[in-house]
């Protein structure tokens, strides 16, 4: 039994649920679980159930951060035309300093 088929009680993930999603949603959220270091699978169930979605900086995490950043460096000076943009900046920010602070970030969905 892999590690990513047990929940944190333990208890064995064996149900399949899928959905649709459009492009945009897609793309906003491999963003959002990219920024937080978690599969996806654990994003969407902790953000679903609404637990808090806990950021421990690892090299995943920078890697995903500084690419934000990058994004953001592209566009400064314009107007921020994309909600999404926008939404994904404000996390990348908030982030940052947190880890800064504590070296984990609690962000929630």
């Amino acid at each position: 039994m892999s590690k990513k088929n047990v929940d944190q009680k333990g208890r064995f993930r064996n149900k399949i649920i899928s959905f649709r999603v459009s492009e945009e949603e897609a793309k906003l959220l491999e963003r959002r679980v990219l920024l937080s270091g978690l599969t996806k699978q654990d994003y969407i169930i902790n953000s679903i159930l609404g637990k808090e979605i806990v950021v421990y900086g690892n090299p995943y995490v920078f890697r995903s951060l500084h690419d934000e950043l990058m994004k953001l460096i592209d566009i400064y000076g314009m107007k921020i035309e994309d909600e999404d943009d926008e939404e994904i900046i404000a996390l990348t920010l908030k982030t940052i300093l947190a880890m800064r602070k504590k070296g984990k970030t609690e962000i929630f969905p």
